[in-house]
């Protein structure tokens, strides 16, 4: 039994560590491409297909792991009691807020000055651990139900936000409407709603939910079964709704100048907030592809476990060693300090130049280099935790 478990719970680091390793390639993007702070890669009028499927594979990164969030929640939930396990959720969210604010924030800017604290992944992260903590105690078809009516429904809310000079106000843009807004905390100090939280919690439930496929009870094959039904029925569901063009994201997609580029267009799905076409075509791949992986063992299938195992701690790093990168590409192309604190962009990012950077060749070379260098470091962690299971504050982490 025991065996059994660990190579479930394997797969599931399997799923994490590869998204986690594409994710990093969007945020090298940000940083090095040329056109990355100009243009939209997914903007059809401009887009190359290698622009477009660099920026489209990350798609996948955010939904899948916040699901396997909730998975991973569920599992927790075998070994703890409810008051536990809601304590631990509640606490773990606001220091994931707090992170986001601080730490993840500074590493986006390297701005000492904090003048904007963007709200992105790790707020919508933990601000969803936070509710679920609450929510915990609740029977679990309520807490399903709650999770599907979110995920299925939220999208009625495109309907007024598209209205002519609708303005939702901070509410409604931090729980779903937000492009991105900007709101003035205190003095030179801004706060950029870049991921509304509602449809990420939505999503994280159900992802708890969907843990109890990974409980001992299932056995492989209905659960396999069970995820290829549901990752089918999802795709299949995405296709209708997407073919209608009526319900299930705001974008809608068009015709355009030849077959490849309406397909484009047909699979430009709105990630910010994440609409319910996006969770379906993303955790509907996802759940195809989990299944395949729990007796697959290979050196690629270890390595991304350990990237799976210490998801947190190689997000922090990357997003610093990418940047030091870039500030290093700053001085070698000539830049001075003082021009640092000129060239910025929308968010104070200390070190890019809007315009400036290398093409997709570059990008792919610095993102390997990237995951090849902080392999050994989350080894490293990784077999720390491994070792000091008696260290409370490494759950944290």
């Amino acid at each position: 039994m025991t065996s059994t478990i660990q190579k479930r719970i394997q797969s599931i680091d399997i799923l994490r560590g590869i998204v986690m390793v594409i994710m990093a390639l969007d945020h090298v993007r940000d940083y090095f491409h040329i056109n990355a702070w100009t243009d939209d890669p997914m903007n059809l009028e401009t887009t190359t297909p290698s622009l477009y499927f660099t920026r489209y594979i990350t798609h996948f990164c955010a939904p899948t792991f916040v699901f396997l969030s909730g998975v991973s929640i569920y599992l927790q939930s075998l070994r703890k009691t409810k008051p536990e396990l809601s304590a631990f959720l509640i606490k773990r969210g606001l220091w994931l807020i707090f992170v986001e604010l601080v730490i993840v924030s500074f590493a986006w800017s390297f701005n000492p000055a904090f003048e904007r604290f963007p709200l992105a992944i790790i707020w919508a992260i933990g601000i969803s651990m936070f509710i679920l903590g609450l929510l915990i105690r609740l029977p679990y078809k309520l807490i399903l139900g709650l999770g599907l009516l979110i995920v299925f429904g939220h999208n009625l809310l495109d309907y007024p936000e598209a209205a002519t000079g609708f303005n939702g106000g901070f509410w409604l843009d931090l729980l779903h409407s937000s492009k991105w807004t900007s709101y003035q905390i205190i003095g030179d100090h801004n706060l950029i709603i870049a991921y509304p939280f509602l449809p990420w919690l939505g999503l994280m439930t159900i992802g708890y939910c969907a843990g109890k496929l990974f409980s001992p009870q299932f056995e492989t094959a209905k659960r396999k079964t069970l995820l290829t039904q549901i990752g089918i029925s999802l795709l299949f569901l995405f296709v209708i709704l997407r073919g209608i063009n009526v319900y299930g994201d705001p974008l809608a997609w068009s015709e355009q100048r030849n077959g490849l580029y309406t397909f484009f267009s047909f699979m430009n799905i709105h990630k910010y907030p994440p609409s319910l076409l996006y969770i379906c075509f993303t955790i509907g791949c996802a759940l195809l592809f989990l299944p395949h992986l729990e007796k697959l063992e290979n050196r690629f299938t270890k390595i991304m476990s350990v990237f799976g195992r210490t998801a947190f701690f190689y997000y922090i790093l990357h997003l610093y060693l990418i940047h030091v990168l870039a500030m290093i590409s700053f001085y070698i192309q000539g830049h001075t300090l003082a021009q640092s604190a000129e060239a910025e962009s929308v968010f104070k990012w200390k070190f890019v130049v809007p315009g400036e950077g290398y093409g997709l060749i570059v990008v792919y070379t610095i993102w390997v280099f990237v995951i090849v260098f902080l392999y050994p470091f989350c080894k490293w962690y990784d077999s720390y935790k491994t070792n000091h299971k008696e260290k409370w504050w490494l759950s944290y982490l």
